[in-house]
C-alpha cells in the first residue's frame, strides 16, 4: 500500500494539480457556477409543473386555473431555453479575467461571435391559412425560409459545445489582440476608465468578429451551421459515452481517489459534470416538459441525490457507523461537531479531521462506498425501479430529500436514497472497527516500548 501511495503522490498528483488548475477548465467551471442559480431555478419550475404525485396535477389546475403551468413554463424559458447564451458570456469572463483582460468586453465579444454562427432563417412549412387569409392549394405543405428567427435548439444545452468553443476561441484571439501594443488605442489619463477600456478594445474586438463572421460564412456554405457540427461529432459521441455505468464509475473514482490526496476532487472534476452531466439533466427536463420520456441516466442531480449524501465520500454513513459502532472519544466528538454540516453535504471536517486524506485505513471505504452506490443507483434506474433524474438539486440537499426532489416527487427516488445510506453504513462499519483495533494495538505497542525504555 505505502508504495502504491508514494507512486501515485510522485507521478498521479502533480498531473491532477495542474489539471485542477488549467484555466480554460476553471474558467468553464466558474462560468457554470455563475449559472447554478438560474439551473436549480429551471429544474424547480419543471419540478412544479411535473411534480409525480398522484393528484397534484388536479389539485393545483382547481386552485389556479387551467394556465397555471405558465408560470413553470415562463421560468423554463428564461434559464433552460437559454442556457448556452449564458455560458457563451460567464466562460468568455471567466477565461480573460484569468488573463487579466478585460473581462465585460470579452464576454459581450463572444456574445456576439455566438449569435453569429447561429443560422439566420428556419424553414417553416406553409399551412392553409395565413391569418384570416386562405392558402393557394398548391403551396400548402411546402417549406419557405422564414429570415430572422432563431430556433432555441441553438439556444438551449443542446447548443452547449458549440458556446463552449466559440466562448473559449473568441477570447483566446481577444486576449492575444489586445495584449498588442500596436492594436491598443491609448486614452489620456482624464478619460473615464470605461470609455477608455472601451476604445482599448476596439481594434481586438472588429478583428476577433470579423474573424467570427468570415468562419461563418465558409461553414454556411455547406449548408450547415457550427452547432449541428459539433453536435453530432463531438457532443452526442461525448453524451453517449458519460451515459455509460463505466464512465459514472470513472467520475465517482477519481473523485475520490483526488480526494485522498489532499486534491479537491470536486473541483477538479466539475468542469466535466458541468459540460456533460448537467446538460445531461436539462435534457431530462425538457423533455419530460414536452411530454417525451427522459434519456440520461447519469446526470449531476445523479451524483447529488444518490451518490454524495453528506459530500464525497457519502461521509454521513461514517458518522452513522461511528455512532453505531465507536467507543473512541475522539471520533464521537467528531461525529457530533459534523453531523448537522453532513446533512447539508458540507464535510471537509471528516475529511481532514478523521483525517480521510492519505488514511491507509479509510482509503478503502472512502472509494468503495461511492462507487458501490453508483452502480447500485445507475442499475436501479436503468431496470426501471426508479425514475430518472429531472430536476437539479442545490448540492447543499439533505439524503433523501434531494432523491425525492431530483426524480421528480417520486418515492422511490427517495427510497433509493435511503438504500444507499445504509448500504454505505455497511461498508464504513467494518473500517471504523478496524481503525480502532490499530489504535488499540498502536497503543500497546507504544506502552510496551515506553516500558523497555524505563527498564534500561
Amino acid at each position: 500500500m505505502k508504495g502504491i501511495i508514494s507512486y501515485l503522490e510522485k507521478h498521479f498528483v502533480p498531473v491532477a494539480a495542474k489539471i485542477g488548475a488549467q484555466r480554460h477548465l476553471v474558467a468553464i467551471r466558474d462560468g457554470f457556477v455563475a449559472i447554478m442559480p438560474l439551473i436549480i431555478a429551471g429544474s424547480m419550475a419543471v419540478l412544479i409543473n411535473n411534480m409525480n404525485i398522484p393528484g397534484y396535477q388536479n389539485l393545483i389546475g382547481a386552485i389556479f386555473g387551467d394556465s397555471w403551468r405558465g408560470f413553470g413554463g415562463n421560468i423554463w424559458w428564461g434559464t433552460f431555453a437559454i442556457m448556452s447564451i449564458f455560458i457563451a458570456f460567464t466562460v468568455a469572463y471567466n477565461l480573460a479575467k484569468s488573463y487579466d483582460v478585460n473581462p465585460l468586453s470579452a464576454g459581450v465579444l463572444s456574445l456576439a461571435n455566438y449569435f453569429m454562427f447561429i443560422p439566420q432563417a428556419i424553414n417553416v412549412t406553409i399551412g392553409d391559412t395565413v391569418g384570416d387569409i386562405a392558402v393557394p392549394a398548391e403551396l400548402v405543405g411546402q417549406q419557405i425560409g422564414a429570415w430572422g428567427n432563431i430556433s432555441w435548439s441553438y439556444t438551449n444545452a443542446t447548443a452547449l459545445f458549440g458556446a463552449l468553443l466559440i466562448a473559449i476561441v473568441s477570447t483566446e484571439i481577444f486576449v492575444k489582440l489586445s495584449k498588442t501594443d500596436k492594436l491598443t488605442i491609448k486614452m489620456p489619463d482624464n478619460v473615464p476608465p470605461a470609455v477608455s477600456k472601451s476604445f482599448a478594445a476596439l481594434f481586438p474586438t472588429l478583428i476577433t468578429i470579423s474573424v467570427g463572421a468570415l468562419l461563418a460564412l465558409f461553414i454556411s456554405f455547406t449548408n450547415t451551421d457550427l452547432f449541428t457540427v459539433i453536435t453530432a461529432t463531438i457532443q452526442q459521441p461525448v453524451s453517449r459515452v458519460g451515459n455509460t455505468m463505466g464512465a459514472a464509475i470513472l467520475i465517482s473514482f477519481m473523485n475520490h481517489l483526488l480526494w485522498f490526496f489532499g486534491l479537491h476532487g470536486s473541483n477538479i472534476i466539475e468542469p466535466v459534470m458541468q459540460s456533460i452531466y448537467v446538460p445531461a439533466v436539462i435534457a431530462n427536463a425538457d423533455a419530460v416538459a414536452a411530454g417525451l420520456k427522459p434519456t440520461f441516466i447519469v446526470t449531476k442531480a445523479f451524483f447529488d441525490a444518490f451518490v454524495y449524501m453528506g459530500g464525497s465520500g457519502t461521509t454521513t454513513c461514517l458518522i452513522a457507523a461511528i455512532y453505531a459502532a465507536s467507543k473512541r472519544k475522539h471520533y464521537r466528538s467528531l461525529a457530533n461537531l459534523s453531523v448537522g454540516p453532513g446533512l447539508f453535504n458540507i464535510n471537509e471536517s471528516m475529511i481532514f479531521g478523521i483525517p480521510l486524506v492519505l488514511n491507509p485505513v479509510f482509503v478503502v471505504p472512502f472509494i468503495l462506498a461511492p462507487v458501490a452506490l453508483t452502480i447500485i443507483s445507475y442499475i436501479a434506474t436503468a431496470i426501471g425501479l426508479v425514475p430518472y433524474t429531472i430536476a437539479a438539486i442545490p448540492w447543499v440537499t439533505p439524503p433523501i430529500i434531494g432523491g425525492f426532489l431530483a426524480t421528480g416527487g417520486s418515492i422511490m427516488g427517495a427510497l433509493l436514497s435511503a438504500v444507499n445510506l445504509v448500504v454505505g453504513f455497511l461498508i464504513y462499519m467494518p473500517f471504523v472497527l478496524m481503525a480502532e483495533k490499530l489504535e488499540d494495538k498502536a497503543g500497546s505497542n507504544a506502552e510496551l516500548s515506553a516500558g523497555n525504555t524505563k527498564s534500561m
